[in-house]
């Protein structure tokens, strides 16, 4: 049977994905590390012609850049980065003030050791990401953590919410600590926050993990500001 037979994708196909995807990651690092920010335009043969490729894989990549919100493909101008306004950041901020603290509360007394031992894991995970500048980890990290917290809420409903605010505000938080002292403090409170759960204080975990929010929130919002004033 001829290996491009049914079922079976073709060479060039299979090329295409593994270039796309190549493309997709290198994209996708620039725009998280803040090389290429919000609103820059991404033209298909602009990065065919930088990545000596055709410009069927840049499509591929732009699509895959798009289903994960990191671009917005307009007609006729091509992929533009995303991002958040000021009001968008702190609508989310405020939305995981509310929901986060109040579903740890209700998750904290449900975690086992074994939940606590893999908690604990992610958390210095993060850290050493943090201290060796592992930025595309960061996020993913650090989504986890707060989620795996919240897991035993029995509320499937703010649970998905949570989660794509996680996802939302995964970018801009990154900037913001990649460009402060906050770093340092973010995994010292994840730390704090576990502890307490593993203590059973699931109210003072609660209310550590609302600190924790604010002032991140606070911070962000603070930088955004700041670069509208400069622009």
């Amino acid at each position: 049977m001829s290996p491009t037979g049914p079922g079976r994708p073709a060479p060039d196909r299979l090329r295409h994905k593994t270039v796309a995807a190549a493309v997709a990651d290198s994209l996708r690092e620039q725009i998280l590390n803040g090389d290429l920010p919000p609103g820059v335009q991404l033209r298909q043969d602009a990065l065919a012609e930088e990545f000596g490729i055709s410009r069927i894989p840049v499509r591929e990549a732009l699509l895959q850049l798009e289903a994960s919100k990191l671009v917005r493909i307009v007609p006729h101008r091509g992929a533009v980065v995303t991002g958040l306004s000021l009001q968008e950041v702190e609508d989310i901020f405020q939305l995981r003030v509310q929901l986060e603290p109040q579903l740890l509360q209700l998750s904290a007394p449900h975690l086992t050791p074994d939940d606590i031992r893999d908690l604990d894991a992610l958390s210095k995970q993060y850290g050493a990401a943090l201290e060796t500048g592992q930025v595309l980890r960061w996020g993913d990290l650090n989504s986890r953590f707060h989620l795996d917290l919240i897991r035993h809420a029995g509320r499937p409903r703010s649970l998905a919410i949570v989660s794509a605010l996680l996802q939302d505000c995964e970018r801009p938080t990154r900037l913001q600590i990649s460009t402060s002292e906050d770093a340092t403090r973010a995994v010292r409170e994840h730390a704090q926050i576990l502890a307490l759960c593993e203590a059973g204080k699931s109210d003072e975990a609660a209310a550590c993990l609302r600190r924790h929010i604010e002032h991140i929130g606070v911070s962000l919002i603070a930088l955004y500001r700041g670069a509208l004033v400069e622009a």
